[in-house]
């Protein structure tokens, strides 16, 4: 506390300590020169200085739209694209055939009875589903590419041989035999009569199996019809092999 004075009422001046030297980094100026670099003044705040427009250019409506030219009636380069006129009311134009056809119910038709197409072979590569035809891919074997395509395979030509051979041999034999008298070729006329016959039997044996009771709980019922199915069994079996074959040779 200072005590008072008169001394105090004049004003001192102040002093005031110094002040230490500000720090400054040794690489001040290489950053302002970074910060300078690649830099342009007004780039992206536009010219420092605009020109200001006058109190009576302001903007009207439909000022900015673009100004397009007059507009023109539409031609054709040629005289070919156009249109025929209208029709009038009292002409008539020419009809061509006309068809009593029913096009709904044809085409509704035509679709019920289609044949749904069936996709088509396709394999994909990828993960994302890049689909390509298979068949010219050669992960599915071509049989028409192969040297033998078409060709009939030589064991299939083996056996035909053998067949033909065993037939002839048959052939020979059979005429043999026939030319000795011991076997007789059955004429066509003998062959029928002897079918017709087979049916006839085959008919009245089945008349028989149809008159049977439904109840077969006796031995003697079960017998007959177990001879019945057996008899038209045989019956049938013969005609088969009568109708199968043409030529039948009976041995004497």
């Amino acid at each position: 506390m200072m005590t008072e004075s008169i001394y105090n009422l004049i004003p001192q001046e102040e002093i005031r300590p110094p002040k230490k030297a500000m720090y400054q980094s040794q690489f001040r100026s290489k950053v302002k020169e970074e910060k300078k670099t690649n830099k342009s003044p007004n780039r992206t705040m536009g010219p420092a200085k605009v020109d200001l427009h006058q109190t009576s250019e302001f903007l009207k409506k439909r000022s900015g739209e673009p100004k397009l030219p007059a507009s023109e009636p539409f031609k054709y380069a040629d005289d070919e694209r156009k249109r025929p006129p209208v029709p009038k009311a009292n002409e008539k134009p020419l009809m061509g055939l006309k068809s009593n056809k029913d096009f709904v119910k044809t085409n509704a038709v035509e679709n019920i009875m289609s044949v749904p197409r069936k996709p088509a072979a396709n394999f994909a590569d990828t993960v994302h589903g890049s689909t390509h035809p298979l068949e010219p891919s050669g992960l599915v074997p071509v049989y028409t590419s192969k040297k033998n395509f078409g060709k009939v395979p030589e064991y299939l030509t083996k056996r035909n041989e053998e067949v033909r051979r065993a037939q002839e041999e048959y052939d020979d034999y059979i005429r043999e035999h026939y030319r000795r008298g011991a076997m007789k070729n059955l004429s066509e006329s003998e062959r029928q009569s002897i079918i017709d016959g087979l049916k006839k039997n085959w008919e009245g044996i089945h008349h028989q199996y149809q008159g049977l009771s439904m109840v077969t709980d006796t031995a003697p019922k079960k017998a007959r019809k177990e001879r019945l199915e057996a008899e038209m069994k045989q019956l049938e079996r013969d005609i088969e092999l009568l109708e199968k074959h043409n030529v039948i040779y009976i041995s004497h």
